[in-house]
């Protein structure tokens, strides 16, 4: 990846680490957990070339990203978390006053908060101690099993279990994720554990409390949904219906098109990135 460009942007109280390529409007890519700015260098690559200039950052607590209390989860709510992304933007793109924004899992869930706090900035959208469990399993296990987790069932670390809530998996890598993809991972979450991002977990509770203002409100941005039939989220008792009966449109009035990917499980910007840039480009030119 060595034609994409690091930076560093201080700014809300932390160093934000952002990878970048291109030049035109601004493409926003919000990873999840446990990733970094390195799940979408297909997207980034792909969308470069098509003269747009997309930016993805390693999310606060994650990757080089640094600065934040990770001994203070309540420093990782959702509000802190999208004021980190309105001061990046207002940092790398003063003059930029809508951004396209594409997300994954916790990026998903930021973005769209995003949306519903600051519209007028989202042209469009695209969207217990368990740091214990994992040294018992080790980083690079941990990645690897994650990753490749194909199956709808939820996912779940008992404690004291290790890997045992794990369905049998295969030790071949598959064809989308190689050893050396895993290794990058594996080498932050190594250097800064996985604290960071499981903070966002525990901030879910104050989530709920900091945001009931917004209860009920429409998100009003024009949005796509892409989803692989695979996906563990996708199977939790009533997102299916929620998503497929009418539910999501009532709450987001502008969504365009739910896509849902056969055969596809939680990663699919990384499992199959040739159709999600198909996605990404073809919705973005509408505007």
């Amino acid at each position: 990846m060595e034609t994409i460009e690091h930076k560093t942007v201080t700014t809300n109280g932390i160093n934000i680490h952002i990878a970048e390529k291109g030049q035109g409007p601004l493409v926003l890519f919000l990873h999840g957990f446990p990733e970094l700015w390195y799940s979408w260098r297909h997207q980034i690559l792909y969308m470069a070339a098509h003269g747009y200039r997309a930016v993805a950052p390693d999310l606060r607590g994650y990757g080089n990203t640094t600065g934040a209390p990770v001994h203070d989860s309540t420093k990782f709510t959702a509000l802190h978390v999208v004021g980190d992304i309105i001061a990046l933007l207002d940092a790398i793109a003063p003059d930029e006053k809508q951004v396209f924004v594409v997300a994954h899992d916790w990026g998903a869930v930021l973005a769209w908060l995003l949306c519903l706090y600051r519209p007028d900035r989202v042209k469009a959208y695209e969207p217990g101690d368990i740091e214990a469990e994992f040294a018992q399993i080790g980083v690079r296990e941990v990645v690897k099993k994650l990753l490749t987790y194909r199956h709808p069932s939820a996912l779940y670390f008992p404690k004291g279990k290790g890997l045992e809530s794990f369905p049998d998996t295969s030790d071949t890598l598959p064809s989308w994720l190689s050893e050396e993809d895993v290794d990058y991972y594996t080498s932050k979450f190594e250097k800064n554990g996985f604290t960071g991002g499981i903070n966002y977990y525990r901030a879910w509770d104050l989530n709920w409390e900091l945001t009931a203002p917004w209860t009920g409100a429409q998100v009003k941005v024009p949005m796509k949904f892409i989803v692989g039939d695979l996906d563990l989220v996708y199977h939790i008792p009533g997102v299916k219906e929620y998503v497929q009966g009418g539910g999501f449109k009532k709450d987001v009035p502008l969504l365009d098109e739910v896509v849902v990917m056969e055969g596809v499980a939680h990663f699919l910007n990384q499992e199959k990135p040739d159709d999600i840039n198909q996605h990404i480009l073809e919705y973005i030119k509408k505007f």
